[in-house]
């Protein structure tokens, strides 16, 4: 059976053209499946039976399955989900303010290898479908609580977006379209550790904010904790992003996660301030979040404190992303190996 979950609506209107039944039906059957979050062909009422009837013959809608909800005493949802082949995924629903953000992941597991991530540490299994990216949407609805609405949509969760390309693109497709979860695009926001090519092309093809994983202001550095560094170093990956195309007041998101002793020196913030230069961005420190087995510490508060104070002095709106959920095992990759060690 097909998951109509991982039809695009132009994927539906070829299906549609093959049955023989008008253009129309290609939306309703979009928006019963992402708008309406359908589990089931009979649900389109909307629809005659005869054709419902036609359409389970080959399509049906399935989803992911959690296994696991943990909630932290900030607010921080963490859902592992179980795909269809036994892969697990998390999803974290994290909450601040007004506003409540959803982190999606693109892989069950991750290629990149980076030493400062427990999902990099722990191998990468496969890309995940349109279907079980849409699937965390859907199950984060379910999760909601009395009034509450995701405001925004983050892929940075397990595994590298640009990797998982073609899949991503349409995901953020169905989240933006009108028929299907509405998100405006200025909520919706990307984050790659660095593919120069695929970022390239995302800048032409892409609908979404884009965030850039960086974490060093050396090459020596970044090779050691991010192994794509080797391939695509500083120097090319800052020219890109200088190439970016950027609507008016629209910015990239540099991501640089605080390891203590490693990269949260006066003299790497000095650096990240020249490597900015001439590119719209804002600053999201992150200080590091341990984990089971790894070898780097957090910084002290006052070494973030002087961090923050030299970016800012330097011109850059700059942002501390304090960790949420410690308790729950909310970094990327922590709950899936504790549910499954």
């Amino acid at each position: 059976m097909k998951n109509l979950r991982d039809f695009t609506h132009e994927d539906l209107l070829a299906v549609i053209s093959e049955l023989g039944e008008r253009p129309y039906r290609a939306e309703q059957i979009f928006r019963w499946v992402f708008q309406r979050r359908a589990t089931s062909i009979d649900q389109m009422t909307d629809i005659s039976k005869a054709f419902r009837e036609r359409l389970k013959e080959e399509y049906a809608i399935t989803g992911n399955t959690v296994l696991e909800v943990k909630r932290s005493v900030d607010g921080t949802r963490k859902f592992l989900s179980e795909l269809a082949d036994s892969s697990r995924i998390e999803s974290v629903l994290i909450a601040e303010g007004d506003r409540l953000t959803l982190c999606v992941s693109s892989q069950a597991g991750c290629a990149m290898g980076c030493k400062f991530c427990m999902t990099g540490m722990s191998g990468f299994t496969r890309n995940l479908t349109l279907a079980e990216l849409s699937g965390q949407v859907i199950s984060a609805f379910e999760l909601l609580e009395g009034t509450e609405h995701i405001t925004n949509i983050v892929l940075m969760g397990m595994g590298e977006p640009l990797a998982n390309y073609d899949n991503v693109l349409k995901f953020i497709g169905v989240l933006t379209s009108n028929m299907g979860f509405n998100f405006s695009h200025n909520k919706v926001t990307l984050s790659t550790a660095g593919l120069v090519p695929a970022i390239k092309r995302f800048g032409q093809e892409g609908n979404a904010n884009l965030a850039v994983s960086l974490n060093a202001t050396t090459d020596e550095v970044r090779d050691k904790i991010m192994p794509v560094n080797r391939k695509y170093p500083i120097e090319e990956l800052m020219a890109e992003l200088r190439r970016y195309p950027l609507k008016s007041r629209k910015y990239i998101t540099i991501e640089y996660v605080l390891i203590a002793g490693l990269n949260d020196t006066d003299d790497d913030a000095r650096r990240l301030s020249r490597l900015l230069r001439s590119i719209p961005c804002k600053v999201n420190l992150i200080p590091f979040n341990s984990f089971p087995g790894s070898s780097f510490a957090s910084p002290s508060p006052e070494r973030v404190e002087r961090f923050h104070y030299i970016i800012k002095q330097a011109g850059y709106t700059v942002i501390v992303r304090l960790s949420k959920g410690a308790e729950i095992q909310a970094a990327c990759g922590q709950l899936r190996g504790a549910y499954e060690g």
